[in-house]
């Protein structure tokens, strides 16, 4: 399928002054830390429903410990704080849809949550008896960010209909970038893949705050009301527990971004899609994220900054190239510089078809660009 990006801005990769890295895979313990706000008179509801969803949470392979905790200012405001061994399994289990079943009586009792997660880098204390000993599991070294937060939302459509709905996306009015005095929407970034769509944000501030932004835009309103008869996945944005599910099961969150900070005038935005087999999507995240690391440490290397997206057996990885793509080595571009990752590459894939040809699998793997915007000054 051939689709024609919509006029845009023309995607550029501004200088860097250092080395830009973001991970889930470095091993350290993770904090996650979600903010509740109960509805008035539903304290046992939330009560009850958290217990039930402590029992499923205390199974889960990776959790350590969980507290909760009650506003000592304000007795509607809740917070719940879980530790784990490492972030990939708890966004494991946080896309799975035993957790999507699990959470759906809390929504009915809370106004509002929010959820926060934090690598741990210092701790003071005197562990227990046979507790890991103090420093085990640390983040050991603090990451250079760029202040650029990457998500991305995928679903697909039905089978047939990607051309039409390739033609909705793409043709669209551009919400107002400014969200607030602190957050800024920078760039929307729209693929397809088969009948799979992926849109990928940059945000500088709250995301959360830039996607409940552009949700209220009218034209963005406009846009999911006209492929919503396209949709596999039924939703009705209307009712506030269908949108919450759709984008639950939507959510494509940012594993991994490197930039390696070489100073570019020009970059080619591309993306490429590698359907895991089944449970092996965080092992082939890992093992892109690893090359890229490596890719970045290259001054040859045209791979200007890699970002991969990973839920379930979805993988996505988003890449500014330098110069022409085809241009380029087809192994690089997909991330494997080396037989051995190329090896490893097609154990993991669901469709191992084409792997042998380098070219072939990343024709295969290549996402097709529907549009791609900055805005003004990003």
């Amino acid at each position: 399928m051939t689709t024609t990006p919509a006029p845009a801005t023309e995607p550029t990769t501004r200088p860097a002054s250092h080395r830009v890295s973001q991970s889930v895979f470095d091993g350290s313990r993770l904090r996650v830390v979600l903010l509740v706000d109960v509805n008035d008179g539903a304290q046992q509801e939330f009560l009850e429903t958290y217990d039930q969803l402590r029992s499923h949470v205390e199974s889960v392979p990776g959790h350590i410990s969980e507290q909760l905790c009650q506003s000592i200012e304000n007795p509607s405001q809740w917070l719940i704080t879980s530790e784990w061994e490492s972030a990939p399994p708890f966004l494991d289990w946080v896309s799975s849809e035993e957790h999507v079943r699990a959470v759906r009586p809390l929504h009915r009792c809370v106004r509002d949550t929010r959820s926060l997660r934090f690598h741990v880098v210092r701790e003071i204390g005197h562990p227990a008896e046979g507790a890991a000993p103090a420093g085990a599991g640390l983040q050991s070294v603090a990451r250079i960010g760029d202040g650029v937060i990457r998500h991305a939302l995928t679903f697909t459509v039905r089978p047939g209909s990607e051309d039409k709905v390739a033609g909705i996306l793409a043709d669209y009015a551009s919400p107002e970038a400014e969200v607030n005095g602190t957050t800024r929407l920078l760039r929307t970034s729209l693929f397809l893949h088969g009948n799979r769509v992926v849109r990928a944000i940059e945000v500088r501030g709250d995301l959360l705050a830039a996607l409940q932004h552009v949700a209220q835009q009218p034209e963005v309103r406009a846009l999911e009301e006209a492929i919503n008869p396209y949709l596999e996945q039924d939703r009705d944005l209307a009712d506030p527990e269908s949108a919450r599910v759709f984008y639950t099961r939507a959510a494509l969150p940012a594993v991994h971004h490197v930039a390696a900070g070489r100073e570019e005038e020009r970059a080619e935005r591309h993306a490429f899609a590698y359907p895991a087999r089944p449970e092996c999507g965080m092992r082939l995240a890992r093992l892109l994220a690893q090359r890229d690391e490596a890719a970045a440490d290259d001054p040859r290397s045209p791979v200007l900054c890699s970002t991969i997206f990973q839920r379930d057996d979805i993988v996505v990885r988003l890449v500014d190239v330098r110069g022409d793509l085809a241009a380029a080595d087809p192994a690089v571009s997909l991330g494997l510089p080396d037989a051995a990752a190329a090896g490893e590459l097609t154990t993991l894939l669901e469709d191992r078809a084409g792997t042998g040809d380098l070219a072939e699998a990343l024709a295969n793997a290549r996402m097709d660009l529907v549009t791609d915007r900055r805005a003004p000054d990003a």
